[in-house]
Formats: C-alpha cells, sequence, structure tokens
C-alpha cells in the first residue's frame, strides 16, 4: 500500500510558479501509475494529470496542458507537478493519488485507490 503525502502548496500571484511534491510512503511507487487532482472551494475534485511507472508518458486536462509538468523520480519515490503561468482559476487543493495498475488513461477519482491529505494552492489576482 502507498501512502502519498503532499507538499508545496502556498500563496503566488497570478502568472507565477509552484512545485507541487509527493513524497510516497509503504511500498515502491515505481509500479503505480501516479496522477494529480485539485478541488476547488465548493467543486467536485477533478483531473490534472498523471505519468506512467517509467515517467517516459503523461498527459493532462486541457486547461493545464501547456503550463503543468508531472515528472517522478522512482528512485526518491517521489512525483512532482511542476505549475506554471498560474491563474486563479488554478486555485484549489491539490491531491496527489496512485493507482496499482499498467498504464492507461484514469482521469475519475474513483479509478485511483490511494489518496494523500491535500496541498492547498491559492493564486492571487
Amino acid at each position: 500500500q502507498v501512502q502519498p503525502v503532499e507538499s508545496g502548496g502556498g500563496l503566488v500571484q497570478a502568472g507565477g510558479s509552484l512545485r507541487l511534491s509527493c513524497a510516497a510512503s509503504g511500498r515502491t511507487i515505481s509500479s503505480y501509475v501516479m496522477g494529480w487532482f485539485r478541488q476547488p472551494v465548493g467543486k467536485e475534485r477533478e483531473f490534472v494529470g498523471a505519468i506512467s511507472w517509467s515517467g517516459g508518458s503523461t498527459y493532462y486536462a486541457d486547461s493545464v496542458t501547456g503550463r503543468f509538468t508531472i515528472s517522478r523520480d522512482n528512485a526518491k519515490n517521489m512525483v512532482y507537478l511542476q505549475m506554471r503561468s498560474l491563474k486563479p482559476d488554478d486555485t484549489a487543493v491539490y491531491y496527489c493519488a496512485g493507482r496499482r495498475s499498467s498504464w492507461g488513461r484514469y482521469v475519475s477519482v474513483h479509478e485511483y485507490d490511494y489518496w494523500g491529505q491535500g496541498t492547498q494552492v491559492t493564486v492571487s489576482s
């Protein structure tokens, strides 16, 4: 079982950058698809992006494509979300999630088994 723990959230001005980290304890994440989700206040949790075991494949929600980049370091059991050109609409609690499976297009919260507690990102205008 993998237990993700997010960090790196905070307050940033629009147009700025922030990098979130996800430290996974428990088992190695080398056989896990890892995803990032976010949940704005009063809204449902939504998919941000995901990365394959090796890190060689990624896909993103349309709203963040070209601005956000997911990477991973399996040796350190870490996953990262680099966010650039941030907008006020990016304000949300960001969650790291894991799914032990082969690579595929997993965009629903129901498709991930392990979740962190989240880290708040606030983008001011």
